[in-house]
């Protein structure tokens, strides 16, 4: 067992010290030294997805998908399953999609040019360094600053903008919302298969 290994080597010191419950004797002589390091290294990826979700520009939820396939390929059977891989792989590309399909319809309905879309994006990465008002004008500022400094007179910049801030807002909080759902089906499934391994 793990955990006898972890006493008999000395690297605690007592069961008085460091009870475990149940549960966590179960979990402990399921999963292997190996396991845990990969659990915890593919999990400090997908944070690092998650973190991509709210940064216009970074990879988030497809990250996300290409660390537990990399799980999966790693550690075999003992893995997420076919169904959750495809699950995550499919909330990756629909998420990546409808970002695309939201930062396009803003841009479109109130008249944003690409200047609008990049000043947004600008303006969204920095906006992060002062939450969370940042997080919302940020992205509005930059958006009409983009179109404004294009050329555009002060009226149209400030209707385009909004919808470029708007958009890119909206592609955000869907990339977000699947990036959390990706992470928590995923982390769940592998805890579950490791209580319940034979």
């Amino acid at each position: 067992m793990f955990r006898d290994r972890l006493f008999r080597d000395g690297c605690f010191p007592s069961d008085s010290i460091l009870p475990l419950s149940r549960d966590a004797q179960r979990l402990a002589s399921n999963v292997t030294p190996l396991e845990l390091l990969l659990f915890a290294l593919t999990l400090l990826v997908m944070f690092i997805g998650f973190a991509g979700a709210l940064l216009p520009g970074l990879p988030g939820t497809p990250l996300i998908a290409v660390a537990a396939l990399i799980h999966r390929w790693i550690l075999g059977g003992r893995g997420a399953g076919n169904g959750v891989l495809l699950t995550l792989v499919v909330v990756a590309a629909v998420s990546a999609v409808l970002d695309f399909a939201a930062a396009g319809y803003g841009a479109k309905r109130l008249g944003a040019s690409w200047r609008g879309m990049v000043g947004a994006a600008i303006g969204a990465v920095l906006g992060l360094a002062w939450p969370p008002l940042g997080w919302i004008l940020g992205p509005l500022l930059g958006a009409i600053a983009g179109e404004w400094i294009g050329g555009r007179p002060w009226t149209e910049a400030r209707s385009a903008g909004l919808g470029a801030a708007l958009g890119l807002v909206a592609g955000t909080a869907v990339k977000v919302a699947a990036a959390g759902a990706m992470i928590a089906l995923w982390t769940v499934h592998i805890l579950w298969r490791a209580f319940n391994a034979a």
